[in-house]
């Protein structure tokens, strides 16, 4: 299956992640490729986001989205992102959020729902959800657990 991980990532931390689900979707058998919206500015706000990188949902079997919690919120990139994305159809799609703060109500559980809600908006299939708590001492099994589960799209 041809899957697209789309994220937005501004630390790494986001990348970090894509990339070892991308490892795990090879040993699956998958072709899996990451691609990067992006927007211009360090710290683009709300009114002011202009996507400077745009990829192309349509050309995927399957798609993983992943971006950061800013401010308790979804990050605004990848919100306006979504906005721009055409219908999904029946796609499968997993979401995931990294986020500081090492408990996932701090922003994490609201950030994944509100990716998922807009990819549902879209007509999409929602496979698997995550939140990675980058600060937590759970992270690492967080991220293996994730990539074992998206894995299985």
């Amino acid at each position: 299956m041809n899957i697209g991980i789309i994220i937005h990532s501004q630390t790494g931390n986001t990348l970090s992640v894509a990339e070892k689900l991308r490892a795990a979707l090879a040993l699956e058998g998958h072709n899996a490729k990451i691609e990067r919206v992006a927007a211009e500015g360090e710290k683009p706000q709300d009114k002011d986001i202009k996507l400077i990188s745009i990829p192309d949902c349509e050309k995927y079997d399957a798609l993983v989205f992943g971006a950061p919690v800013w401010a308790f919120s979804l990050s605004p990139v990848m919100r306006e992102y979504l906005k721009l994305v055409p219908a999904l159809g029946a796609k499968k799609v997993c979401c995931f959020v990294t986020q500081h703060f090492g408990k996932p109500w701090l922003g994490g559980n609201r950030s994944v729902k509100q990716m998922s809600k807009m990819c549902s908006q879209k007509g999409a299939s929602i496979s698997g959800t995550g939140v990675i708590n980058w600060s937590s001492k759970e992270k690492e099994n967080q991220i293996a657990q994730l990539t074992s589960r998206f894995s299985q799209i």
